[in-house]
């Protein structure tokens, strides 16, 4: 979907004061292949995958993260990951996506400074926001969580979420959303708020939106489910709207 300045995409959150934000940066995923004046791609081998740069597609207007069985970078699995170039501070972010089926997957919307390389170097950041974190052991949960980098590394206010009638977050597509203040940490899962985290004890810099899926070993999951490859992860849209003040 294109957008210009005066476009009428709002924040899909209820009770959300949505004149608090105006549409700042968004992509809708509907040219033909990925803009790179946007997106970096994620290249790393880490956990049970490597991200390729060649498993990520647009099509019928969503990203694609393509995840396989294949041999690359001493790894027996691939996947995919796009990070922002630009970078973003305090407002609300917002994807919608729907994670691929079978276990061993995990599928993530996060926030985080990146330094170029292609892989989760932590070295630039302050904090991680962790909008969803999907590890597929269970299809109809996932995680938010913060974590501070800057020294001494912390992390705190996890919590797990689970989809209200139990859907599995692989059939259909839903809602992920943060406010980010100086103060607070609003989590929202189809505009319900899930989690709200006070961040004014520690300190905040820019961050790179990532859209992830990576095969890892966590959360129970007792590895890649290959009877469920090829598998994707998929995209409609990301979006990040500014305070209107700005």
């Amino acid at each position: 979907m294109a957008w210009s300045a005066d476009a009428v995409i709002k924040p899909q959150v209820k009770d959300f004061d949505m004149s608090a934000y105006k549409l700042a940066w968004s992509d809708e995923f509907d040219g033909a292949k990925l803009d790179l004046d946007k997106w970096d791609y994620r290249t790393d081998s880490k956990m049970h995958s490597t991200q390729k740069p060649e498993n990520v597609s647009i099509a019928d207007g969503k990203l694609i993260l393509h995840l396989k069985k294949e041999e690359a970078g001493k790894m027996h699995y691939t996947g995919a990951g796009v990070i922002s170039k630009r970078t973003f501070k305090y407002g609300y972010y917002e994807a919608r996506l729907k994670t691929p089926p079978g276990s061993g997957w995990h599928t993530s919307f996060w926030l985080q400074k990146h330094d170029g390389s292609g892989t989760t170097a932590i070295k630039q950041a302050f904090q991680e926001l962790d909008v969803i974190e999907n590890d597929s052991t269970g299809p109809d949960s996932y995680d938010v969580a913060v974590h501070r980098w800057k020294t001494p590394y912390k992390s705190f206010a996890g919590k797990k979420v689970w989809t209200p009638n139990h859907e599995k977050l692989s059939d259909d597509f839903h809602t992920f959303g943060c406010e980010f203040t100086p103060l607070t940490i609003k989590y929202f899962f189809d505009g319900n708020l899930v989690q709200t985290v006070n961040v004014s004890v520690i300190e905040h810099n820019d961050q790179n939106i990532w859209l992830t899926s990576i095969a890892m070993r966590t959360g129970g999951n007792k590895g890649v489910d290959d009877s469920k490859l090829p598998a994707t992860a998929e995209f409609e849209y990301v979006r990040f709207f500014e305070p209107a003040g700005n």
